[in-house]
């Protein structure tokens, strides 16, 4: 198998997992089987990349393009394919421990949670396997999005209350800063592609580069920044 193809296969594999586990639903042994079965076969379409990544190979996979030189486009680098893999490795390990602890206590809508966890993991898949800022941004939002009824989870009043919390703070800071300042790379570079070196080098200097970099890391709201911080509990 191609890099390329285990690229594609690594973002596809969670989503149809989700869909296998919705049809598998009534059934929980079945249900979690396959929950156990995909988290296994994305760490082994990941795996499988590392070795071209190691060797030097930066294999590129564009599924969209939407003008000249801007799509959703992916590739591996060896951080991006690092991250990846300790992602799909621990998703076998938390489809353990949350099968077990799901049982245990009795948990309502359990299917719900193993589809948006999956869900959640090809988001996690596109932001690794990012070739540039339009496609990380698109799947950042949808990690925000997948992962808010994990959050709300328990269905309690505070749960609902705190994916308020969290789906408005981190959906305004990427709309309000991370959107703006990718908006301004673009119309600045020409290009959102990641490339050795960076994209502005050269293009800006002064005050910009400090009002980019800031509207950047506040537009990062997962890493709650103060004061963007009251999403965590």
């Amino acid at each position: 198998m191609s890099p390329e193809t285990a690229m594609l296969w690594s973002l596809a594999a969670p989503i149809i997992g989700a869909l296998l586990i919705v049809l598998t639903g009534r059934h929980p042994n079945l249900r979690e089987c396959v929950t156990l079965a995909t988290s296994i076969l994305l760490f082994i379409f990941v795996f499988s990349i590392l070795d071209d990544v190691a060797a030097g190979e930066r294999p590129v996979v564009t599924l969209l393009e939407l003008m000249p030189g801007l799509g959703v486009s992916f590739t591996a680098e060896p951080l991006g394919a690092l991250f990846a893999a300790v992602a799909s490795g621990l998703w076998i390990l938390t489809s353990v421990y949350s099968i077990g602890y799901m049982r245990n206590h009795g948990e309502q809508n359990q299917t719900r949670f193993y589809v948006c966890f999956a869900v959640a993991l090809t988001c996690t898949m596109g932001i690794a396997f990012a070739g540039n800022m339009l496609t990380l941004f698109v799947f950042y939002e949808g990690l925000t999005l997948s992962t808010y009824p994990l959050v709300t989870h328990s269905g309690t009043r505070e749960a609902v209350r705190a994916g308020r919390v969290y789906l408005g703070l981190l959906l305004g800071t990427s709309l309000a800063f991370q959107l703006l300042a990718i908006l301004w790379t673009w119309n600045t570079a020409g290009t959102l592609d990641f490339v050795p070196g960076g994209i502005l080098a050269g293009r800006v200097d002064g005050p910009v580069v400090g009002i980019l970099l800031v509207l950047y890391i506040f537009g990062i709201g997962k890493s709650a920044l103060m004061p963007f911080h009251r999403w965590l509990p």
